[in-house]
């Protein structure tokens, strides 16, 4: 069986690729800073619909380098990793960028940047031996100016021109940088407090935009959801 490593699988994008990937019989390591919320969301996994996959779930937060560790060896007992997923991420504060605190921004940094920078160098190796793809999720906020977004913002051009140089430094992987556009998640929610994103598609519905680039594996770039989608059959 394929084996796919999703991070931040506990809710919203991440959660639903998990669970599409588990219908399809993949072998799952995930995980999530919420151990309860990470536990729930494995047991609709291997719940009803799915075809027997295993799931390990590895609570902890990417930007700790020992929990980074810790996903690469469970990942290690799989032999190869054909799916790296780089989901996690964090909105940080969004004041404009005159007032932003530094501090602040690292730590936006640490986990949209670095961590899945940590996680491609410990599992290169795995990635490698299965000719293996890596999906970093990017956003529109990478390509486009929009006040109060710098922090993000900068985090996920950054994440973009990461994915792009190290599509051209392994030529033998496929590396994606995929921005799935607006999605009614409780990320997108902290950026519109009080807003209704009712009319924001549901995670369910960008899966299939990803499930393209893993079926087809077409070459290492920059992939919009909405691109991708209208090249699947309704």
């Amino acid at each position: 069986m394929p084996v796919a490593l999703i991070t931040g699988a506990s809710r919203g994008f991440g959660r639903a690729t998990a669970l599409a990937l588990a219908a399809r019989g993949w072998d799952l390591v995930v995980d999530a800073r919420d151990a309860s919320a990470l536990d729930r969301a494995v047991a609709e996994f291997g719940g009803p619909g799915s075809s027997g996959g295993q799931v390990l779930a590895v609570p902890g937060d990417v930007a700790d380098p020992s929990h980074r560790e810790a996903l690469a060896r469970v990942t290690g007992t799989f032999g190869s990793l054909d799916l790296l997923v780089n989901n996690a991420s964090t909105l940080g504060p969004m004041p404009p960028l005159a007032e932003y605190p530094l501090h602040r921004l690292a730590s936006v940094l640490a986990v949209n940047v670095l961590a899945p920078l940590g996680l491609v160098q410990l599992l290169l190796p795995s990635l490698a031996a299965a000719g293996g793809a890596i999906v970093n999720v990017s956003s529109d906020a990478a390509v486009e100016a929009y006040s109060h977004w710098g922090g993000y913002a900068t985090s996920k051009a950054a994440l973009d021109q990461l994915s792009a140089v190290l599509a051209v430094e392994r030529a033998d992987l496929r590396v994606y940088a995929f921005d799935p556009g607006d999605m009614r998640t409780a990320m997108h929610q902290e950026a519109f407090p009080g807003e209704d994103i009712s009319d924001r598609p549901e995670p369910e519905t960008v899966v299939p935009a990803l499930l393209r680039l893993v079926d087809e594996r077409p070459p290492s770039g920059r992939y919009r959801a909405s691109e991708l989608l209208a090249g699947v059959d309704a």
